[in-house]
């Protein structure tokens, strides 16, 4: 019970420091003091300073508890704090999504991304710092991962390991045959797509492998959970990774297990669809945001079963062109069942998908129908009422009560008309009463 306390005491701490950290921040900006800006970022360093101290005597596990209690925008305040040698660990003991979200934001666009660069140590992978052209080249990697490279580092690359790698600007989709194939000189190249689910946006990145004289190159135009995943594995466990050919199987590996992640959270995700469309009654309104978030929805499906098709189109040439070992032989069998799993949940999604549409365009339906009735019935009761106010406005209505005062006259016909009006509507409702009546009969 004290070790739940002292989780929830922490929790409610780092909550209170955002908070203090906020309310600061918005009463320091509101100020229009002189030297404004040097004023803000002193407070902005001292409540910073205060919670990367108290995030400093936290163990792996704790920080990952308070980061997945938090909100988006405050999960992207303590982040940063959190120090750069300690967020590997962190990353592997916190939940999926919250993982996702961290090693998937967007950085800056003046920023370029560095190569990075990995061989085996001890069994695991180990990332060699690059700086210059000459760290690259006194390097003897197993992966060379570039994201967005600028056009120098490329060049470095392509120089160095002599190795004829593209420019991820210039990624498209391509015919399956333009996409796996070997060189002449014994260069693999495999351009797959790879999943990235955000939390308002999905879509397939496209990523191209080169295998080269025992090592492997991917080069890709963003970050990747896959990519982060992998490297924090890798580099955790002894013998997870033995050659360049166990670097690629692993990250299509954990390309369908992120895909499997996805469709769990749209499972949960098309439940809550489902609350809304087994009601009894649903609005115009209801069922337009309903049809929206179904559509998303179906777009996540299909590009999931895009990635793990693409993915099954390259193990399967890997296979063919017997390039791996009978122990990756085997690895990836397990993968392609895995792959297969996953089919039939996609089916499943994409039937259940379809069903909650139909409904929800039933509803429509019945919605439309009921306005139709409505008028049906307004014109039906109106008709009689047309008609008399016709008769009423001919001259030989006049004629005839020419006798009455036309006050008494008119009030007369006037009340005739509401009468007329008033019957046909009870009318109606009396036929409408005896169908249903009957309708139960014939069910009973």
């Amino acid at each position: 019970m004290s070790d739940i306390e002292s989780v929830q005491d922490q929790r409610v701490k780092v909550k209170a420091m955002i908070e203090r950290h906020k309310l600061v921040e918005n009463l320091v900006h509101r100020q229009g003091m002189p030297r404004h800006d040097i004023v803000e970022s002193m407070v902005q360093q001292n409540n910073f300073s205060e919670l990367r101290r108290f995030l400093e005597k936290l163990d792996f596990a704790a920080i990952a508890n308070i980061l997945e209690s938090l909100s988006i925008t405050d999960l992207h305040i303590i982040w940063p704090l959190v120090n750069e040698d300690r967020k590997e660990e962190i990353l592997l003991v916190v939940s999926d999504s919250v993982r996702v979200e961290l090693v998937s934001d967007p950085k800056p666009e003046n920023q370029s991304m560095v190569i990075r660069v990995f061989d085996l140590h001890e069994g695991r992978l180990r990332q060699i710092p690059i700086y210059n052209r000459e760290d690259l080249a006194q390097a003897k990697p197993i992966w060379v991962d570039l994201v967005t490279p600028e056009d120098e580092q490329l060049e470095w690359a392509r120089e160095i390991f002599g190795v004829n790698l593209p420019n991820p600007k210039e990624l498209t989709d391509l015919e399956t045959s333009a996409r796996f194939y070997e060189e002449e000189n014994g260069e693999v190249h495999l351009h797959s797509a790879f999943l990235l689910e955000r939390e308002n946006e999905s879509r397939n990145v496209a990523v191209a492998f080169i295998l080269n004289k025992g090592t492997l190159f991917s080069v890709r135009s963003e970050e990747l959970p896959v990519f982060r995943l992998q490297r924090l594995r890798a580099r955790a466990q002894a013998g997870y990774v033995s050659e360049a050919k166990d670097v690629l199987l692993d990250l299509y590996a954990a390309d369908v297990e992120y895909s499997a992640n996805a469709l769990e959270d749209e499972y949960v995700r098309l439940e809550e669809v489902g609350r809304q469309v087994f009601r009894s009654h649903m609005t115009n309104e209801q069922a337009a945001k309903i049809l929206t978030a179904i559509s998303v929805e179906e777009d996540l499906n299909g590009r999931i079963r895009r990635n793990v098709l693409d993915t099954r189109n390259a193990l399967s040439f890997l296979m063919r062109r017997k390039f791996l070992s009978i122990a990756q032989h085997e690895d990836v069998r397990e993968i392609l069942r895995d792959i297969e799993s996953l089919d039939g949940h996609t089916t499943f999604l994409f039937n259940k998908i379809n069903f909650q549409m139909d409904a929800t365009v039933g509803f429509l339906n019945v919605n439309q129908n009921k306005d139709l009735k409505r008028l049906t019935v307004i014109s039906v009761v109106i008709m009689p009422i047309n008609v008399l106010a016709g008769i009423g406005g001919m001259s030989e209505f006049s004629m005839m009560t020419h006798n009455i005062p036309w006050p008494i006259a008119y009030s007369v016909f006037i009340i005739g008309m509401i009468a007329i009006g008033i019957m046909t509507y009870i009318g109606l409702r009396h036929l409408e009463d005896s169908r249903i009546k009957n309708h139960r009969i014939e069910n009973n």
